[in-house]
């Protein structure tokens, strides 16, 4: 049990490097969000209750308008009945990869406010801060954390039941980070953290600007 746990240290501090060689902020930033990426790898281990609702619970307390928290998780562990139902949604390349992932997650957001009913414009904008609020949490522990738009949406509307009254976001894969050579080839190519675009190209001062 040591040794593997050893592994796993030298693994993620190994990952740690490569993604602060690639990745420099220009401005001054916590860590943890520029060290955040999406690996596809992953060892096909279980991970336990307590570390996958601590995923959960981040994503909890993200903000929200009128504090509605419209996010809703559905979720399925590897070695359960529930898996198939959750895996076969998915398109066959994201298949190859998350066959070894421990948690499968469907991300749905109510489309409407529960106090009065009226449609919530930011309802899709607030989902997305619960899953970056997961997302680094599972960062934070080395945990490798996955989202795609790669699945069926409709089957997952009728397989999963999702009610008319929530939007159906994304699929999210979790797991522990496994090496590179589990992937394809082609994906091992992909298998490392990317850049982001200049601030110049995604912020303007008082106006619009092409």
């Amino acid at each position: 049990m040591t040794i593997s746990i050893d592994k796993s240290i030298e693994q993620e501090q190994k990952n740690t490097i490569t993604t602060t060689t690639i990745r420099q902020a220009k401005y001054k930033i916590n860590p943890l969000i520029s060290h955040r990426w999406s690996p596809r790898s992953m060892t096909g281990e279980e991970l336990d209750d307590d570390t996958i609702m601590s995923h959960f619970e981040a994503a909890r307390w993200a903000p929200s308008s009128y504090n509605n928290q419209p996010w809703r998780f559905i979720y399925a562990k590897r070695n359960t009945s529930h898996w198939d139902k959750l895996f076969n949604l998915l398109a066959e390349p994201n298949k190859v990869w998350t066959k070894n992932a421990a948690v499968l997650v469907v991300v749905i957001a109510r489309k409407n406010f529960e106090h009065n009913g009226k449609y919530s414009i930011t309802h899709q904008f607030d989902a997305g801060a619960a899953w970056e609020n997961l997302a680094l949490e599972a960062s934070s522990r080395g945990l490798a954390v996955h989202a795609m738009q790669g699945f069926d949406y409709e089957k997952a509307r009728a397989d999963l039941q999702i009610p008319d009254n929530f939007d159906i976001m994304a699929m999210i894969a979790i797991g522990r980070k496994g090496q590179k050579d589990n992937l394809p080839p082609q994906l091992q190519e992909r298998e490392q953290p990317n850049d982001r675009k200049p601030l110049t190209e995604i912020i303007m001062e008082g106006q619009f600007r092409k």
